[in-house]
């Protein structure tokens, strides 16, 4: 489907660009239109976003509740997972840090709010230009303990996050087996994803009017730059998912990474191909009992909770990208604002629904955390498509070598 985008924008760029230098009045309707399909469809990214992170991440925190009975394999498996996490999001910082060719262009724009201000200042963990470790942990403490319905209404997204964790721990703990609180939770979840998709198939309509509004700016620097971005990312992801996740797997099974690799090879490429951790769910438990020799019991806790909870690609992207469109957007950032982008992504990719473009709804809160419009999202989305392949293989690696590591140790 990604392929097919592709002449949309070209068309839509090449016609924006044309009004621009024709002002041909009697088509500034089409500017009319496209600016409007561009703001119904932000909109929309808006209007569901609060919803899919808290009923996910609601819904996934309650699949824990099986982790009382099942003991140390919870807790092994729930180590691991933070840990691998953990590992994707340094390593994405510090190859941000250390490579960033983009900043060598110009940026797309010199000041963010000709964007048409649907960015949320009150979303910010920190401001412009304040480098006080202490006023982030403030400013954490203050979203994360923050009213919830204040959170889900003022798009705080930590209040969100803390919200459904914290809720969802304690339905777990609370609820009888009989509840029917946790089928509840799942349906509302479903119910969310499947909105979340019917926004993500207005992608291509979208896409056109981003790309028709963006004409006058997107030049061969803004491709240039994109292409750079997609470069970072994909070395930052090959990085950790041929020899982080490999080596574990190798200190956990004894299998050597390259035997590894060829006994999953089938669920990543299913991965590859859907871009949908969800979707490669099944194969990837026939992989493990079959290939693996993880017996079913371990492989049905495992793989499931680490289809919601383990992101690690989805982690890494959203770092690097935020720190990308921070620096096309002209978004200040200190160091302290780059660490708080990818403690947002770590968190953030806890609970993203395994849908192809799921980590969007991750992504805006990335952006909304240090302040970038959410406007910018448009131009990642030209290229987001290729790059979610990639990090959707990852995130299933990491699952399955989750396995491994429960067998190993649990």
């Amino acid at each position: 489907m990604q392929s097919r985008w592709f002449p949309l924008v070209l068309l839509a760029a090449a016609l924006g660009g044309w009004m621009t230098a024709e002002l041909a009045g009697d088509w500034m309707w089409l500017d009319h239109l496209t600016e409007l399909v561009r703001t119904a469809f932000f909109a929309a990214l808006k209007m569901i976003v609060a919803p899919l992170i808290f009923f996910s991440l609601f819904a996934g925190v309650m699949e824990l509740r099986n982790s009382s009975s099942m003991g140390r394999l919870g807790a092994v498996t729930l180590a691991y997972y933070l840990v691998t996490t953990g590992i994707a999001v340094c390593i994405g910082l510090i190859v941000v840090l250390w490579f960033h060719p983009w900043t060598s262009l110009p940026p797309l724009v010199d000041d963010p709010s000709v964007l048409g201000g649907l960015t949320l200042a009150d979303a910010r963990l920190i401001d412009p230009g304040d480098g006080s470790t202490l006023t982030l942990v403030s400013n954490l403490l203050l979203r994360m303990l923050s009213n919830p319905f204040l959170s889900l209404s003022q798009m705080n997204v930590l209040g969100i996050l803390v919200a459904a964790i914290l809720f969802g721990l304690a339905a777990a703990l609370t609820v009888s087996e009989d509840s029917p609180l946790p089928k509840l939770m799942r349906d509302l979840a479903q119910i969310t994803y499947r909105v979340a998709a019917w926004v993500l198939r207005a992608l291509p309509l979208g896409l056109f009017a981003i790309a028709y509004q963006m004409a006058d700016q997107i030049s061969l620097d803004t491709a240039t730059a994109l292409l750079q971005l997609g470069a970072v990312v994909l070395g930052a992801t090959a990085f950790h998912g041929l020899v982080v996740l490999p080596l574990l797997g190798w200190l956990a099974s004894g299998i050597p990474p390259w035997r590894l690799l060829s006994k999953i090879a089938a669920p990543l490429i299913t991965a590859l191909s859907t871009s949908s951790s969800a979707a490669t769910l099944p194969l990837s438990m026939q992989t493990a009992e079959e290939k693996l020799g993880v017996d079913r019991a371990r492989c049905a806790f495992v793989l499931p909770l680490g289809a919601t909870a383990n992101m690690d690609g989805t982690a890494l992207f959203e770092g690097i990208a935020a720190i990308f469109l921070a620096y096309m957007f002209s978004v200040d950032l200190n160091t302290t604002s780059i660490i708080a982008i990818f403690l947002v992504a770590m968190l953030s990719s806890v609970g993203a629904p395994g849908i192809p473009s799921g980590s969007m709804a991750g992504m805006q809160m990335v952006m909304l955390a240090v302040g970038i419009p959410l406007e910018a999202i448009g131009l990642l989305l030209l290229i987001e498509r290729p790059l979610d392949t990639f990090r959707t293989a990852v995130n299933v690696e990491g699952d399955l070598i989750a396995t491994l590591v429960a067998k190993r140790f649990s």
